[in-house]
């Protein structure tokens, strides 16, 4: 007799069944892949936990131009933003939490600038 990988139960029907109905096998699979959605979660909570400290260390008075290099260097990723705002230039800048930044070339280097959230771009 074979029993069922979940509750132990005993299984009945086809041969190569392995769980005895398919809420078990629901239950199973879950259990399984929690493990592996909370990773992913915690993944990319520590990623914006470092971009917001990083952003908040390099940009101590609201305003701040930093090189991109300097930035990425440190573990800053660009790719994990909370929100984002759109200026009336039409600049997007990408923000963890309160802390935003906006890629710009100068001098031919590619350059952050960073930026603190405002009340006034809550209105737009």
């Amino acid at each position: 007799m074979k029993k069922c990988l979940e509750c132990g139960g005993k299984i009945e029907g086809r041969i190569d069944k392995i769980y005895c109905s398919p809420y078990c096998k629901s239950i199973y699979h879950h259990k399984k892949n929690m493990g592996k959605e909370k990773t992913l979660y915690l993944a990319i909570d520590k990623q914006l936990k470092l971009n917001r400290k990083l952003l908040q260390h390099f940009n101590r008075a609201g305003k701040a131009i930093v090189r991109k290099q300097k930035l990425l260097d440190v573990g800053f990723n660009p790719k994990y933003f909370t929100n984002y705002w759109k200026n009336q230039k039409g600049d997007v800048y990408l923000f963890c939490y309160e802390f935003g930044f906006l890629e710009k070339q100068e001098n031919g280097k590619p350059k952050y600038i960073l930026v603190q959230w405002q009340d006034y771009m809550d209105k737009s």
